[in-house]
């Protein structure tokens, strides 16, 4: 008999501040010190979410609308893998390190920098990508040595439901849970007290997170989302970039943080570009959509308004699509062509299927209106030439950027993934996942034998301290006063005390003429 998919019930407000000591102590307790401990942990999960696949597919299915196959590539696989990835490299990357420009007087003391797990951490989860949002924080948790809370989003309450079955079927309940509710339970967790907090969401929710950790000094990971734009120049292959795009935009109906969310495009380009738009769209959905078992749904209503709002209050044109519907919670993937900046499309964060597009005069309008729009996003997606690209790049700041194509960064699970500025704070995946959550905590060792040597520090100070305090520590510039760099032959003129190669041939010539004067 094939099983269920549990209900999704709140835990108690009562029973929060209870969870979050246990999982303090647990820490304490210093049971997931040992590399051995974290691997079976991992290993365990790994199998918890093999034996539950089926659930996780069903789950995402009734939450997303989300197709099997999207399910396997963004969820499921992305999950699995990781995993293995990370328990593969976790001895190597525990391993205490020998730090870089050390000087050699200092490594008698044997510096080295030691990898120690932050403490009891409270990992906050998505809707978008209800497993591997929430799994993949965790996994760096669990490799890192903490303790967790995971807070699964209830805006996904089935894969909530079968997140908590998965980590109470694997994972050692003293040092990881879940936690579920909405806003009331979100609150009393942020009222305890956490070593890390790690959050991926809006950037509205991250504010009250950030607020709220900093009243215990609390540091926070925040993956939020932004205003990502895209840039199709005149020397954008059209096909290339319309097919690409689209793809962006239609993955899981267009519910990516890191998706573009407008697009900026060369006047010239305008038409090619919406043609290439309506065949990809054909190509990928024959029978439209709506019929397509390859095409997501909305979340809830709540963002189907939020949406509907959106477009309802646009003054651009629809080119493409258009069509909703709300008992199905389905909205067509819609091209709308925009003339300004302040439209509804591109002021906010739509986070659906729309593809507002804004005809510039050149690319030098297209950076200025990007950066003005959002000065920091969380990616941002040029086409054209190279020398275009890498102008975008250098004029612009974003979380990450893919050249020629849609938030392919994004989708490498073993490079690092993060905001910068308004679009998040840290970033994890691959080794940074296990960085997010570890103190690079830096050892010394002062032998007895070497007390001798370290007379200089120790009152009463004498002037010849004093000196052989500098002799031994004191850097040389190698540049002068106007900053120029200077080569070795200045430098070394300089530490003789002289100014210039004439200086020293003077020097020379005065010292030989007085040797043979004092010879006659």
């Amino acid at each position: 008999m094939a099983a269920k998919i549990p209900p999704f019930e709140h835990t108690s407000l009562d029973d929060i501040p209870a969870v979050a000591a246990r999982i303090r102590q647990g820490f304490l307790s210093h049971k997931t010190r040992p590399i051995a401990f974290r691997l079976v942990q991992l290993r365990k999960l790994y199998w918890a979410l093999k034996d539950n696949q089926d659930l996780i597919i069903e789950a995402c299915s009734q939450d997303l609308g989300k197709p099997t196959y999207e399910t396997h590539l963004s969820e499921l696989s992305w999950c699995l893998n990781d995993i293995v990835f990370v328990q593969n490299s976790l001895p190597r990357w525990a391993k205490d390190e020998k730090p870089d420009d050390i000087p050699f007087t200092n490594k008698l003391m044997g510096p080295r920098i030691r990898k120690d797990p932050l403490g009891a951490v409270l990992v906050i989860g998505a809707f978008n990508f209800p497993i591997q949002l929430s799994l993949g924080p965790l996994i760096g948790a669990i490799a890192a040595g903490c303790t967790a809370v995971l807070k699964p989003s209830e805006s996904s309450p089935k894969c909530a439901a079968v997140l908590q079955k998965i980590i109470a079927e694997a994972l050692d309940p003293n040092y990881y849970t879940v936690v579920q509710g909405a806003v009331p339970e979100t609150s009393a967790l942020l009222d305890q007290k956490w070593d890390k907090i790690f959050y991926t969401g809006s950037a509205n929710v991250g504010t009250i997170i950030a607020k709220k950790a900093a009243e215990t000094l609390t540091p926070v990971a925040l993956e939020l989302g932004g205003r990502n734009p895209s840039f199709v120049t005149k020397n954008a292959d059209p096909k290339l970039a319309a097919r690409r795009l689209l793809w962006a935009k239609t993955l899981n109906a267009g519910q990516v943080c890191v998706g573009q969310n407008y697009t900026l495009i060369d006047k010239e380009m305008v038409q090619p570009f919406v043609k290439e738009l309506e065949v990809q769209l054909k190509q990928f959905y024959p029978q439209g959509a709506r019929n397509s078992p390859d095409y997501g749904r909305i979340v809830n209503q709540r963002q189907f308004q939020r949406l509907k709002k959106m477009l309802d209050e646009s003054h651009g044109k629809i080119l493409v699509g258009g069509t909703m519907d709300e008992d199905d919670l389905f909205i067509e993937p819609t091209v709308v062509q925009v003339d300004s900046p302040e439209d509804s499309l591109i002021k906010d964060e739509s986070f659906g299927p729309f593809l507002p597009i804004l005809a510039v005069n050149d690319l030098d309008e297209a950076i200025r209106i990007a950066n003005e729009v959002h000065a920091t996003p969380l990616g941002l997606y040029p086409f054209g030439s190279k020398a275009e690209m890498e102008k975008v790049l250098s004029q612009t700041r974003s979380g990450g950027a893919t050249l020629n194509d849609g938030f392919f960064h994004a989708s490498i699970p073993t490079l690092a993934f993060g905001g910068v500025g308004d679009s998040g704070q840290g970033a994890y995946r691959g080794k940074a996942s296990f960085d997010v959550f570890t103190h690079r905590r830096s050892i010394t060792f002062t032998p007895a034998w070497i007390e001798g040597m370290l007379s200089v520090r120790y009152p009463p100070f004498t002037a010849k301290k004093l000196q052989q305090f500098l002799n031994m520590s004191e850097l040389k510039p190698n540049f002068d006063r106007q900053g120029r760099a200077i080569g070795w032959g200045r430098w070394l003129l300089g530490r003789l005390g002289f100014k210039s190669l004439a200086a020293v041939l003077l020097a020379v010539g005065v010292r030989f003429y007085l040797q043979r004067q004092a010879k006659l």
